[in-house]
């Protein structure tokens, strides 16, 4: 990977982590805790899934699944990021990381959010000259090389960013 590619995964991820804060900042405990109706998700249970799904899209990288032939396509990396965080097309999450209460706070989640983001980010700075040799299978997306994968870590984030700024307008209008 070339200088600026690794300086720019690093930037999208710090990046990503600086706005997800930003659209939850000034809310207290009781407005992330409330859904705008019992079919959409609260800030709470956002924060949760987003910070459950980058454990496991991390863990599918930290489980060492190598390719010798490293396959680069920046057109789908760049197109992952855009096509994940179009909230246009609504998605159903998999059972597994649909929100569960695992956090009773907001700052709880957040920090566990927090956490995940700074292992990702040491994750991309340690791997940074392999990351293209690192697979990963991904239902939706098939094969993913770990460029692939961080953009969907970014991607994740920004769209559950721009559904809690629609809780947020929600809730406004209350």
């Amino acid at each position: 990977m070339a200088p600026t590619e690794r300086t720019e995964i690093l930037q999208h991820l710090e990046r990503g982590r600086q706005e997800f804060l930003a659209a939850v900042a000034g809310l207290n405990e009781a407005q992330a805790k409330v859904r705008p109706d019992p079919e959409r998700w609260s800030v709470l249970d956002c924060v949760e899934h987003v910070a459950t799904v980058e454990e496991r899209f991390l863990g599918w990288l930290e489980a060492d699944k190598r390719v010798d032939e490293p396959r680069i396509d920046k057109e789908k990396e760049a197109g992952l990021l855009a096509r994940v965080s179009d909230r246009s097309n609504r998605a159903q999450a998999p059972e597994a990381v649909v929100p569960r209460g695992r956090f009773r706070t907001l700052a709880e989640a957040l920090e566990e959010f927090n956490h995940r983001r700074t292992l990702s980010i040491q994750f991309a700075q340690d791997h940074r000259e392999d990351l293209y040799h690192l697979a990963a299978e991904h239902a939706r997306f098939g094969s993913l090389n770990g460029p692939e994968v961080m953009m969907l870590i970014v991607g994740h984030a920004d769209r559950h960013k721009a559904q809690i700024q629609e809780v947020r307008a929600a809730l406004d209008k209350k």
